[in-house]
């Protein structure tokens, strides 16, 4: 973290520099009072948000915040400096763009996941993998090969809960198995969701932004198998070779309508890739067919089953909305500072000064203190010529660089929160040399494959 604090330190100090990016010219006026005072309620704000898991108080709220008082600041910089009223909308406009589509893509991906759980999708594979008494050495792989894949289309935090709950109930008791299964977990939501546009906020907003096609991201699966692969090994050998108490699961059957939910979901997905590849419209176009789709099949349920339980807009209502707003506020924020001139001077120091290459590893290690969906807007918004093979390596290590710390992702903050205190800050970071290891591994085989 003092790294962190010392390389903003120094961008503070360095001297003003102006640019005109590709969609809107930032002020360059970075070494103002009111400048560096933009960057000090941005940090302050951002302690909060890691603090959370300690004071309770929800990430979205200090950002959203933080994101108004360095608009506010901006406008006055910019009034200041003579830009004029039209120029300073379009500067805001741009980042409310980029939030609009990101915030109703996520929107109904979260809905689909809310419809599933509702109709007891997730809750019949939960009971599937209890049901079949696995060892805990068996269902340390099964339970993380299942995390992996499920992430690649559910977002990490929902694959980590769901597949942590299993964890939890058969390896109650043996609270060693339980720390090590919930790391194991980790490692593989964040691995999962690297290879696929719909897995991580991250790489769907590569994908949105244009840098790369839906299917160039497959370039990814194998480094992020790789990404997964080797700490979990070294895991696996400390798992304990006993089998969990046996438990009186019963089964849990599907609702009416669960299967077809489900193939709605993934029509959802062909139709949002279709409206970007073929039509060249925002996926967010095409997921919004589907919600529709949705809306208008929960109608028929409700006829047909005379179920009044499955309410679409329950399930608008159940959406992660913490995560959502947070979203907002990290757009606005980082935008923000991006309009001053702070990520131009982030740029020349990262891309310039180390390269392309050790500045996307580099990302890796800050979205393990930081969260990757600011650190990757900020690489999103500092107009960088890269090539394909930068732009995944820098979705790679964005979306697997915060397996390393327990903060370093939605998942980890979130088991540590459901874990009672058997998955925790210190019990996660024993295994951080082996993820580390597997984070540079993947690297290295991602330059191999596609370099």
């Amino acid at each position: 973290m003092y790294r962190l604090l010392l390389v903003l330190a120094g961008l503070l100090l360095m001297p003003q520099l102006a640019m005109a990016g590709e969609s809107v010219a930032n002020l360059g006026l970075t070494g103002t009072e009111r400048g560096i005072y933009t960057v000090l309620i941005f940090i302050v704000a951002y302690g909060f948000v890691m603090a959370e898991e300690f004071t309770g108080l929800r990430k979205s709220k200090p950002v959203i915040l933080v994101a108004g008082i360095i608009w506010a600041h901006a406008a006055v910089l910019a009034i200041d400096a003579g830009v004029s009223v039209e120029d300073l909308h379009d500067a805001f406009e741009y980042n409310l763009q980029e939030y609009a589509a990101l915030m109703l893509f996520l929107l109904v991906a979260m809905t689909y996941i809310n419809a599933m759980a509702e109709r007891n999708v997730f809750e019949a594979l939960r009971s599937w993998m209890i049901r079949k008494e696995f060892s805990f050495r068996q269902l340390f792989w099964v339970t993380g090969i299942i995390t992996f894949f499920l992430s690649a289309v559910a977002d990490n935090l929902t694959s980590a809960l769901l597949v942590g709950a299993v964890v939890m109930a058969v390896g109650k008791g043996n609270d060693k198995f339980v720390a090590i299964g919930l790391v194991n977990l980790v490692v593989a939501a964040n691995a999962g969701g690297a290879f696929s546009p719909f897995g991580d906020i991250t790489t769907l907003m590569v994908w949105q932004s244009g840098y790369a096609e839906f299917f160039d991201f497959f370039d990814l699966f194998i480094p992020s198998v790789v990404n997964y692969v080797v700490p979990a090994y070294f895991m696996y050998l400390a798992v304990p070779d006993d089998k969990p108490t046996t438990t009186n699961e019963a089964a849990v059957m599907l609702k009416p309508g669960a299967i077809q939910v489900c193939v709605l979901f993934l029509l959802t997905i062909v139709t949002a890739v279709s409206f970007k590849q073929f039509f060249h419209l925002p996926p967010f176009m095409g997921m919004m067919i589907g919600l529709a789709v949705l809306m208008i099949y929960g109608y028929s349920i409700n006829k047909l089953y005379h179920d009044e339980s499955f309410d679409i807009f329950n399930k608008v209502r159940d959406a992660e909305w913490d995560t959502l707003f947070f979203f907002f506020g990290v757009i606005f924020a980082v935008g923000g500072l991006g309009y001053i001139g702070y990520l131009e001077l982030l740029s020349g120091a990262m891309y310039d000064g180390l390269g392309d290459t050790t500045a996307n590893i580099l990302v890796g290690f800050i979205s393990a203190i930081i969260d990757n969906i600011p650190v990757m807007f900020a690489v999103l918004s500092m107009n960088l010529d890269m090539d394909l093979y930068q732009w995944l390596l820098a979705t790679l290590t964005a979306g697997t660089g915060g397996s390393m710390l327990s903060v370093g992702s939605a998942a980890g903050v979130a088991l540590m929160g459901t874990s009672k205190h058997k998955y925790t800050f210190f019990s996660h970071l024993k295994w951080t040399p082996y993820i580390a290891a597997g984070y540079f591994a993947s690297i290295f085989v991602h330059y191999m494959i596609n370099g």
